[in-house]
């Protein structure tokens, strides 16, 4: 079974649609709405069609695609930079040491502080993969492949790059974080602000948001507690960010909690690693007892591009490759693939 990497087009609303039904809640990237679905696609369209190289404010969506099947069983996004127009913002979580010769002590409270420091960067995000394709590494090829069209587009993106992780949603679909910080001011649940916010946009923060700083120890021990934690399902997304050079610098997600993640671009494991080689032969065999390497492959440009898992055997003069890897990808001998190690 081969799947692709490939860039979103109109005939894939439903897919969307269909996926976004299924993430359960807090997933700002992928709402349950046609309308806010529709705009995406269109965003990413013009996104693709734009010949500038140079940072913008683009959004590039890809599919997974099964091309036995024709089904689509996965999705991702990049934003080559954010705020650009309108506010992007951030809790940070800082610290006010205070202290008192009377009592002879000194006090340390965390505080978490309205913050749009990540305004500008690149954000990876958008991830959804089809709960039956979580084991055959589906979704290190999805993650990491956008690694790989920053690195096919490097002067489209930022210097630093940010990946938002959705935090803890309890069994009703709240956030324990929401209800105990934003959500006393803005007279709305957790459900009605995120969808808000992924229809429409985040300016209603700019507008309602307390712009003072809000002290942690104030705050439930259950909103107290949720605060910088990834969801149980994307934990495994935070240890592939791990390994990719990105670190928790104590910013969190303002709706529910959940840690941003930052890596400066350059240095993105997948990014650094990346090479470019000639394709020489296309053969059988590679695979076959242990002959070969596999390594995630990726090709063209813009609404081109394409990525997707292979087998290669170095060659003095460039690369051979399996012949499923060349056809999902559309190569020949005389291209050049970007391609680097499957870990």
């Amino acid at each position: 079974m081969t799947f692709v990497i490939r860039a979103a087009r109109a005939d894939d609303l439903q897919h969307l649609y269909e996926m976004a039904k299924s993430t359960g809640g807090g997933f700002t990237n992928l709402p349950p709405d046609r309308k806010a679905l529709i705009a995406k696609l269109d965003r990413a369209a013009e996104g693709f069609a734009r010949t500038e190289e140079t940072v913008g404010d683009d959004l590039f969506l890809f599919m997974l695609e099964n091309t036995e099947t024709g089904d689509v069983r996965g999705t991702c996004q990049i934003f080559s930079a954010v705020g650009l127009k309108g506010p992007f913002y951030s809790y940070r979580i800082g610290a006010l040491t205070q202290h008192s010769e009377e009592l002879g002590r000194t006090f340390r409270a965390d505080i978490l502080n309205l913050s749009t420091d990540m305004e500008g960067l690149s954000e990876v995000g958008g991830l959804f993969l089809h709960p039956g394709e979580r084991s055959g590494g589906q979704g290190m090829l999805l993650a990491r492949s956008r690694y790989l069209f920053i690195a096919k587009h490097r002067a489209r993106f930022a210097d630093k790059t940010f990946a938002e992780l959705r935090g803890v949603i309890d069994e009703a679909g709240g956030s324990p974080f929401w209800d105990g910080v934003a959500g006393r001011f803005f007279g709305m649940s957790f459900q009605e602000a995120d969808e808000f916010n992924a229809k429409y946009g985040n300016q209603f923060i700019a507008d309602l948001m307390p712009k003072h700083p809000v002290y942690i120890a104030m705050l439930s021990e259950a909103a107290r507690h949720v605060i910088g934690l990834p969801h149980p399902s994307g934990r495994a997304a935070m240890r592939m960010l791990e390994g990719e050079g990105f670190s928790w610098e104590n910013y969190i997600d303002i709706f529910d909690g959940g840690p941003t993640m930052t890596a400066r671009t350059d240095q993105i494991r997948s990014i650094r690693e990346a090479r470019d080689d000639m394709i020489v032969a296309i053969e059988d065999g590679l695979g076959d007892h242990k002959a070969g390497e596999k390594r995630l492959f990726a090709n063209g440009q813009l609404g081109q591009f394409r990525a997707a898992y292979g087998w290669m055997d170095a060659r003095d003069d460039g690369i051979a490759i399996d012949p499923d890897c060349a056809r999902v990808l559309g190569v020949e001998p005389g291209q050049s693939l970007t391609h680097v190690a499957r870990w």
